[in-house]
């Protein structure tokens, strides 16, 4: 497989991931309307979500094992993450009121968390995104750091499970609750981490930036 190739099978694994996610949206969306949905629509929708969240791993692994790392994939990457939070996390905030997991209250509490998280989540990738840009100024790489990386392994799977716990036939239903209160908790404590840790890399160019530019006559 020569260079080209490979370069092209990674940015497909990138960009695949957004017609995934969108498939997973309208599914699940038809999933709920739907009086009587079967149970291979379920698998349908969820082996999307799933797919969809793999190849947040397999194109990052395929980009270092190929040695086609590109500063244009560091910057789709997370654009391709963003569609698929926008197109997820609503929606199990939906479904968290709509269902409940154990009872009324319960679920307001829930789904309020989820809020919360949903727009700490988002603002914390906006202001990734602001601090990049400023760092492309001064020739920064745009790679996400440890933190990043760490936030996203752990992000994909809670969303999976959790939209499991929420929309799962009872038939088929085996993980317990607690896992994806967990899996909740951690993205949130991982979340500020990340913040902070992206705060201290681009501070200095942050500063920079907001120095008046010094021109001489």
């Amino acid at each position: 497989m020569s260079k080209k190739s490979k370069l092209a099978f990674v940015t497909f694994l990138t960009f695949v991931r957004f017609p995934l996610v969108l498939l997973f949206f309208v599914g699940a969306i038809v999933y709920n309307i739907k009086e009587s949905s079967s149970l291979w629509l379920f698998f349908l929708i969820f082996a999307a979500l799933v797919s969809s969240a793999l190849t947040d791993l397999l194109d990052g692994y395929y980009a270092r094992k190929f040695k086609v790392v590109t500063q244009f994939g560091s910057h789709v990457d997370p654009l391709m993450d963003k569609f698929f939070y926008l197109a997820s996390l609503p929606l199990i905030i939906f479904l968290s009121a709509k269902n409940g997991m154990q009872s009324p209250d319960h679920s307001v509490a829930y789904a309020t968390a989820l809020l919360v998280l949903t727009l700490f989540f988002l603002a914390r990738d906006q202001w990734v995104t602001f601090l990049r840009s400023i760092g492309s100024l001064y020739n920064v790489s745009g790679k996400a750091n440890w933190s990043g990386k760490l936030r996203t392994a752990i992000n994909f799977p809670m969303i999976c499970v959790v939209y499991y716990c929420e929309e799962a036939p009872s038939s088929i239903q085996f993980l317990p609750v607690e896992i994806a209160y967990g899996l909740v908790g951690i993205t949130i404590i991982l979340t500020v981490i990340s913040l902070f840790v992206y705060n201290k890399q681009y501070w200095p160019y942050l500063k920079k930036a907001a120095c008046v530019d010094m021109i001489e006559e």
